[in-house]
This record gives structure tokens, sequence and C-alpha cells, in this order.
């Protein structure tokens, strides 16, 4: 996860539902082809943030966390496709085993603990990189890979 001059947005929640809050409102202007990345301790909010977007997108279905199917897909305003890499040990897992592909370009790819991806994540990519467990609040710094994933910043201000 890269840092520097990228342009980033930094929002603190307080509670489960602040966090889902925050990531409907992104998910109201995500488009085809968007990359989600969320980083962040276990128990930090990663699958709250993503029953947020799921319900901004429109999803009627449940949201869980897919640890151990790696993919769940939905259907919504834009299909979305919720990855959980936490059982991979790097990229090479998660693209040997088709996980990412095509048809993440009509639709928007959600991954939980998207740093073990490395290297191989593009530049094009919103990271949601969550600080805090428990019951502590929650840091969110959105961090716009590249300046068209900067309508996520303006949507969270």
């Amino acid at each position: 996860m890269a840092t520097g001059t990228l342009p980033e947005h930094v929002v603190t929640t307080h509670d489960p539902a602040a966090t889902r809050a925050l990531a409907a409102r992104l998910a109201a202007v995500a488009l085809a082809g968007d990359l989600v990345c969320l980083v962040g301790e276990l128990g930090a909010g990663k699958t709250q943030f993503a029953k947020g977007f799921a319900e901004g997108l429109g999803v009627r279905d449940t949201v869980n966390s897919p640890t151990f199917v790696l993919m769940a897909e939905y259907d919504g305003r834009l299909p979305l496709f919720h990855l959980d890499l936490y059982r991979l040990d790097d990229a090479a897992d998660a693209l040997a085993g088709g996980l990412l592909d095509e048809r993440q370009r009509d639709g928007v790819a959600l991954v939980e603990w998207a740093e073990r991806l490395g290297a191989a994540l593009p530049v094009g990519r919103l990271d949601v990189i969550i600080a805090g467990t428990g019951d502590e609040p929650r840091r969110i710094t959105l961090r716009a890979g590249d300046p068209g994933f900067a309508r996520y910043l303006r949507a969270a201000a």
C-alpha cells in the first residue's frame, strides 16, 4: 500500500453502523471496473465496510466475509465481487486460483486483506485502511491510487 503524495481523506467512525454508512456513501460513486482494497487488522471492520458498500450498491443479499469461499458475487446496481484473501499467502495464490479475472471489469471488486496482492495491485484503485479494533473508534484512511478514484474522497467528505 503505497503512501506519499497520493490524495487521501481520513474519516473517524465510532461504531459499525457509521462504518457501514460511510461505505454506502462511497458505493454511490462506484463505477464498473473499480477496485476497492480493504486493509486492517483482524476485527478492524473490513466486513462491516463491505456490508455497507454492498448496501450502497443496492445488494439485497446478506453479505458475509467470504473467508472460506474466497469470493462471493452479489447483484446490485453494479455486480459486487467480494474477495477475502486472508487464507492466501500471496498474489500468486489469488492469480492462480482465478480470483481476479475479466468479469470484474463489469462490476466492483472489493478485496479484504488486499495487501496480500503486493506488487500485483494495479495503481488504479481505492485503498481503505482501517485502524482500530474492538470497541475503539475506527480511523479510516481513503487513498486514491490515481485521479480517477478521487471521486471516492469527495463522496466521503
